[in-house]
């Protein structure tokens, strides 16, 4: 078995008072696309910064790509590429002016990043906009731009935090096919997200991370799977009733309430066993008022593991680190 490429072990970090990232283990292998899933605050910014050395190691250990991150933040940076949340491209800079500028901070050779940029421009499709000022590009060529220049140094990893924010549907599908490619070419991916179609669309992985705590690690079929084969949610005349008496059935592996109604999770399909269901609690004297059969999702692994629904709460202050790093 190879090893990982990234290994995490205790790593928590906090802002005074508050502990934004408290005492995460995890290890990433090489070629995955591994997905960080939780809301805005929930700790993903604070560790993406701690293993690309843009915040310090408080406490714990973190290894990437074979190197310390508290004692080898040097060869860290080398072997890692890196976008952001926010846009950090120079405004009056053209694309191929920005991807030039970065390979000469690398050191890379003169004709290597003529070959490495006129590469990267046809594979995010910005080859048309190679003398094109970042400022008259769209949200989704600045996007492609910014992995671009993350690529150019052939980084064995890619740490992708929100990748995707503020971008329409339609370009957050064509970011997703360009990341996809970029990882099958051997690069691993470190991605954060709050969208959980994303995940489950890209992810080999997923770790649910919430108040700078990992609830749950595992490919996303596996985390859906564990509620059931599917779903059921009902309304009803007695939910409590209801509830109880679904619950004496074995093929209902467990009843979840919510505000109104309950969802009943099953381990066989539904739509054979939902005429039961409706039968044994009509026999309780119990009225259906609205019932819905759907397969897991990942929103419902979320609440299944959080205990409610993906919130979009205030972020967890990574503006200074991103501060830091763009006065390197």
């Amino acid at each position: 078995m190879t090893e990982p490429i990234i290994e995490v072990s205790n790593l928590a970090h906090r802002y005074g008072d508050f502990e934004a990232v408290r005492g995460i283990s995890f290890s990433v292998e090489r070629g995955e696309i591994f997905s960080f899933l939780g809301p805005n605050g929930a700790g993903k910014s604070t560790a993406i910064n701690v293993l690309t050395t843009l915040l310090h190691l408080q406490r714990g250990s973190a290894r990437v790509a074979g190197f310390d991150v508290a004692t080898e933040p040097a060869r860290v940076r080398e072997s890692i590429g890196i976008v952001f949340q926010e846009v950090t491209l120079d405004r009056d800079m053209t694309c191929w002016e920005i991807l030039e500028f970065h390979g000469s901070l690398y050191r890379m050779p003169h004709q290597q990043r003529r070959e490495r940029i006129d590469e990267l421009l046809d594979l995010v499709e910005l080859e048309g906009k190679r003398d094109t000022l970042t400022k008259h590009l769209s949200g989704g060529m600045k996007r492609r731009l910014e992995i671009a220049r993350g690529l150019m140094t052939r980084p064995k990893v890619l740490f992708l935090d929100e990748p995707t924010i503020g971008l329409d549907p339609q370009t957050r599908r064509r970011m997703w096919d360009y990341i996809k490619s970029v990882n099958e070419e051997g690069t691993t991916i470190f991605l954060t997200t709050h969208y959980m179609d994303e995940a489950d669309h890209l992810s080999n992985r997923v770790s649910i991370i919430d108040h700078g705590l990992i609830i749950a690690t595992g490919p996303a079929w596996e985390l859906k799977n564990a509620l059931g084969e599917d779903l059921i949610y009902l309304e009803t005349s007695d939910d409590a009733a209801a509830g109880a008496a679904l619950r004496g059935m074995p093929e209902v592996t467990g009843v979840q309430e919510k505000t109104r109604g309950f969802i009943a999770h099953v381990s066989q399909d539904g739509s054979h066993l939902l005429p039961r269901i409706m039968e044994a609690l009509q026999g309780h004297g119990i009225r259906i008022h609205t019932v819905n059969l759907k397969k897991p999702s990942m929103d419902d692994v979320f609440v299944h593991f959080t205990g409610r629904d993906l919130r979009d709460e205030g972020a967890e202050r990574p503006g200074a680190a991103h501060s830091r790093a763009m006065r390197r």
